[in-house]
């Protein structure tokens, strides 16, 4: 009986050693419904849609010399800035999200070439988004529609790292909603698209103990690991801080609403001039508002 005690303890020990942070914003009404209840596909040709098997690591004991390494103060470096390459065609036509030809975990299939984000990413993700490449390898254009958030940021930066390896683009048709850490998958493509009327919003991730980024210094591991993946996704050191300070400048609990236009500017995709036959006459600047939502 105290053996087993023990045990528990033990795990419950560990789960708590390293606090995961989130960010997801669910909405309690959406102003448009965008699909309707994915229905998960269980089968694609007669296969089981499951995520890859994650292979059993060995145990290794650590040596005293490799324990006292690890409890010394780590110094982050910034990640080398990736290689672009041209982005391939991006598809502005809109698709029926409801339907598709298959689906693993949040993404949902359209075609050979394009696939749809709807709904969280979580620890299960990266596994799914191995297998879905493994089936369609041809994709190419990640559809962002209805993308609350996630609820791990470690397997949801990771995820990201995926889709900039995999060389898709990232478009977010007209009612698209991009949310919270969904955000961090978006900057993620090799060319960001966003169609007008699209939204986003943002605010700072929280961890497990109720820890928002401002609890850490800038250089605490917590708030390096952001900064170092939009280094990774283009951003040069100044503009990954802008962009991080952004988001971090509203608290989890409530939430900063963007327009297509206002994260265009973050995308480092140029803005079309307009002519003047275009031009809106001058009004005052809008105030971004606070949307009355729920948090998980």
């Amino acid at each position: 009986m105290f053996r087993l005690a023990a045990k528990i303890l033990a795990v419950f020990g560990a789960a708590i050693a390293a606090p995961l942070s989130a960010q997801s914003l669910t909405l309690v009404s959406l102003p448009v419904v965008y699909v309707s209840s994915p229905v998960v596909q269980q089968t694609h040709q007669g296969k089981a849609v499951m995520p890859a098997p994650v292979k059993a690591r060995p145990t290794v004991v650590a040596t005293p010399e490799q324990q006292l390494a690890a409890v010394r103060p780590q110094t982050y470096q910034p990640a080398a800035l990736p290689a672009w390459k041209a982005p391939p065609f991006i598809d502005r036509r809109f698709r029926n999200y409801n339907r598709g030809v298959a689906q693993y975990g949040p993404f949902r299939v359209l075609d050979s070439r394009r696939v749809a984000l709807v709904g969280e990413t979580d620890a299960s993700t990266p596994g799914y988004f191995r297998a879905m490449l493994r089936d369609f390898p041809q994709l190419e254009q990640l559809d962002m529609v209805e993308c609350p958030g996630t609820r791990d940021d470690r397997a949801n930066l990771k995820v990201g790292r995926m889709i900039r390896a995999a060389g898709l683009v990232t478009h977010v048709p007209a009612i698209g909603s991009v949310r919270s850490g969904a955000v961090e998958l978006f900057l993620a493509g090799v060319e960001r698209d966003i169609a007008q009327g699209a939204e986003f919003a943002v605010h700072s991730w929280m961890d497990a103990y109720g820890r928002e980024a401002g609890d850490f210094s800038m250089d605490a591991p917590e708030n390096r690991q952001y900064l170092d993946y939009y280094r990774e996704m283009g951003m040069s050191g100044d503009q990954a801080r802008a962009f991080y300070d952004f988001t971090n400048s509203v608290p989890h609990r409530r939430a900063l609403w963007l327009g297509a236009s206002d994260m265009r500017r973050w995308t480092g995709r140029p803005q079309q001039a307009k002519t003047p036959a275009q031009r809106k006459p001058v009004r005052a600047a809008p105030t971004l508002a606070y949307a009355d939502v729920t948090f998980s």
